[in-house]
This record gives structure tokens, sequence and C-alpha cells, in this order.
């Protein structure tokens, strides 16, 4: 972060110093909201949490070397406080930037894959110039501003992942760190029920990350989407195009190796070039489409991103995470969240992972956040887990697992309902046989991660059958 005096920082959020002994101390370490991770010289951001109140750890983070704590209230050390310290936290981040050399922000979002194409994108810009971007998947109105908070003088491309819930949220967030480029990945259902109105309403909420680009910027949109490209007329920047179908940057000619792994040759006018992934899954290569247009459009050549991509390895966790264990049982974490669209690639992966050779075993949480369609979407995947060829089934979770449950019985395929991720353990560790290829995937309130993590680790070896 770049340096800031306590007395600065409380200018730029409107705050108040409160048990400050020198208004001069600098803060010159990334703001942190989890005391566990204070170095010395940094901010502690006191914010309420799931389980507990920051403001309670404030003593704790100036004892390990936070200089202040930013906070709603005083806390007995060093404090900033402010009305709302989130919103203190997005008015931190413009002051950061205010600071910065100027560097280009590359602003990305979409409905599935952002993260996965946000660390591809991290991954070939870093060979080009200093980048900072979004750890794991903070993505939001309080991971965006810690992600600003990481980046100091040397920094050149800042890539920041922009989560959506609804009408307005990427416009907040643009406002408090207008980006140059954007990047519009897909527009599919995640989140459908908090949008209201379907794919044309998720459409109109992305877009605001187009209409929030100067008109010098660079608008980089999914060709092979009409709702992502329907946001052209929306941007006064130029647009550069992506796609496997279409596009001014294109992935054509793609082929999966034996572990799903796909190759495919990277086009953009007249230039071609050969990328080999090393992440799993067909899906991978619009993801990395995606992120080639955003450095083709930024001056890389051709060759250069196809080199960089062929490099690339799988950066956040629970996102097509494969372990290959002793007894021959593949792994796939993919349990970091889901929806509709994400688990259609994932059991396209599944089954390409296996090579038809092997029984493919999907464990199946239950999806959040899909409004009235919730049902509808419950009773598709089953169907979808049979049309992909899946073998077994395990769903896990209440009334909506018994949907994707009882749909793919009908398609034929063997399947069992457990009420949650302890009882799926339990089943899967009874129940697997070497060669078995296990995909492990739902949304983060399932908790299914843990059993992902769990079941990849060596201590389960043996006690499959």
């Amino acid at each position: 972060m770049v340096p800031m005096s306590l007395q600065e920082i409380a200018e730029a959020v409107g705050g108040a110093l409160h048990d400050v002994p020198d208004p001069g101390a600098v803060v010159d370490r990334a703001g942190v909201i989890d005391s566990r991770l204070v170095e010395p010289g940094a901010l502690f951001i006191a914010l309420p949490g799931e389980h507990t109140d920051g403001h309670r750890f404030a003593e704790a983070a100036v004892a390990a070397g936070a200089v202040a704590v930013l906070a709603a209230r005083p806390v007995g050390v060093p404090a900033i406080v402010v009305v709302d310290v989130q919103d203190a936290m997005g008015a931190l981040a413009r002051a950061v930037l205010a600071r910065l050399d100027a560097p280009t922000v590359i602003g990305l979002t979409g409905s599935a894959g952002k993260t996965s194409t946000k660390d591809l994108l991290a991954q070939v810009l870093q060979t080009m110039d200093t980048t900072v971007a979004t750890p794991l998947s903070f993505n939001g109105e309080i991971g965006m501003p810690i992600t600003v908070f990481q980046a100091d003088e040397k920094t050149r491309l800042l890539v920041l992942e922009m989560g959506s819930r609804g009408k307005g949220h990427i416009k907040y967030l643009t406002g408090i760190v207008p980006p140059k480029i954007g990047l519009v990945i897909n527009v599919g259902t995640a989140h459908v029920g908090e949008f209201g109105g379907g794919k044309a309403s998720i459409a109109e909420a992305k877009g605001e990350l187009v209409e929030a680009l100067p008109a010098d910027g660079l608008a980089v949109l999914n060709a092979d989407d009409p709702y992502v490209m329907s946001m052209a007329p929306r941007t006064s920047a130029q647009v550069l195009t992506f796609g496997l179908e279409a596009g001014d940057v294109r992935a054509v000619d793609v082929v999966l190796d034996a572990a799903g792994r796909p190759s495919f040759t990277l086009t953009h006018r007249g230039e071609r070039a050969e990328v080999t992934l090393g992440l799993h899954g067909a899906h991978h290569v619009a993801n990395a489409a995606a992120a080639a247009a955003v450095a083709i459009g930024l001056g890389a050549s051709v060759p250069q991103v196809a080199e960089a991509l062929s490099g690339a390895r799988q950066l956040t966790p629970g996102r097509m995470d494969v372990t290959e264990r002793p007894d021959g049982v593949t792994v796939i974490n993919d349990a970091f969240n889901a929806n509709p669209d994400s688990m259609a690639v994932a059991l396209a992966a599944l089954t390409a992972m296996a090579g038809g050779g092997r029984r493919t075993v999907a464990v199946l949480g239950e999806m959040r956040e899909l409004g009235e369609a919730s049902n509808a979407h419950h009773a598709e995947l089953g169907r979808a887990v049979a049309l992909a060829g899946v073998t077994d089934l395990i769903a896990v979770g209440g009334a909506e697992a018994a949907l994707v449950y009882a749909a793919a019985v009908e398609g034929g395929v063997r399947s069992t309902l457990v009420a949650d991720r302890d009882a799926a353990l339990d089943l899967l560790e009874s129940y697997l046989e070497p060669g078995d290829v296990v995909l492990v995937k739902g949304s983060h309130s399932v908790g299914l991660e843990d059993t992902a993590v769990r079941l990849a680790k060596s201590d389960v070896v043996g006690r499959a059958a």
C-alpha cells in the first residue's frame, strides 16, 4: 500500500482520530479485515463478520503491529472512527488509487468463470508489467478495496474482479475505482433470484461495467453470447470481441487430452499460436480467450499470450482442483460455488476426464439464489446429470437436492440422496473404488469444499472399498 499517515487517512475517509498519540504515524502495509493477517505497519479494518465483530480484535491487531484500526466506534487503541466502515473502505481505496502512478485498471465481470478468468488474466499480464489482481474471489464492496490496498507505486496493471447481486452494484464498484478496460465474460443464471427478470436483467446489471468506461477505454465482449454483445451500444469505448465461434480474438481447433485439459489455436488478425492449458475442463478455453483478448488489447502479441497461457496454473482453490489419490481415485474439487451454468460445464469436465472407461461420481449440493425458478433448475440439473452420462450421483441437501435426485433416477442414473456434507463423505469413503473420478460441487453455503478437501487427503485412502 502507498504510505499514508493516520491524519491523511482520516481526512480521506471523513473520520476522527481517537487514542492516537501520533497523527503522523504512517500506514505502509495493506489494510486487512482479518486480525490474523496483520503485519507491522498495516491498518486493521474492523468489520462485522458472519460470527463475530471485528471491533473485538482491535487490541490484538494493534499488538500484532497494526498502526491503527478503522472502526465505527472508539476501541481503546489508536483508531480512525467513521460512521460506516465499509463506506470508508471505498473512500480509502479512491485515495490510494489517486496516489498511484495511473495504473491501467481492468474490471471484469460475468455470471460464471470470473475468478478462473481473472487468475488466467493476471498470469498473462504479469509477463507484460507489474500486476496486482483480486485475491481469491474478493469481488464485492469489501473485497475490491482490499485489492486496491495491495497496489503500490510500482503497480502498472490493476485487475479487479467485480461481482454483482443486482442493479447498481457494479456501478457502485466502478465509482470507487473507474476502469479503463472492461471485460464481460458471459451472462448466465448465477444469482438470478436476486436480479429478477431473468438474463435480460442480469445483462442490464453486468453492462454497468462497460457504461463506466471512458471514450479512450476498451470494452472486451464475448462474441458468442448475444446478451453480452447487446452491451456494445452502451459504451463509448472501443470494442474488442473474443470467442470460439466468432470474435476478433478466437480460440479454434479445441481438443482435450485424456485428463480433460484443452489445447487450441489462438488467433487474431492473421496471427496464430498454439496453447496447451494446464487446467481441466473445456470451459477454460473461453476463459483463456477472454484473458487473451484483454492482453492483446493492451498490446501483447499472440505468441506472447499463448506462451503465458500455456504456463498458467490454477491459483484459486475450489475451482476444478484435481487431486490424484494414491489409490487411483481422482477428486475434482469444484465446490467453491455453483449455478446452473457452472454445473453444466463441470459435468462435461467430469465425463471428459473419465474418458468413457472410468466410473464417474457427481457429488452435487444445492444451488442457491435462483429465486422462483430454483425448483425447475434443480430438476433440470438431475436431467443434465443423466444426459452427461454420469454413472453415479450423490445429491446433498434437502428438498431441492431431492429434485436433482429424482430427475437423475428417472434418467437411469444410480443415485443416492444424503442430508449433508458429512453424510456424503461417509458414503464416499465406503463407496469409492480405484479408478473412480469424483466431482464435488455445490453452492458455497452447502459447505462441500470441506468434503472435497477431506476426500482428497491421503488419510481417507485405504477406507475406500
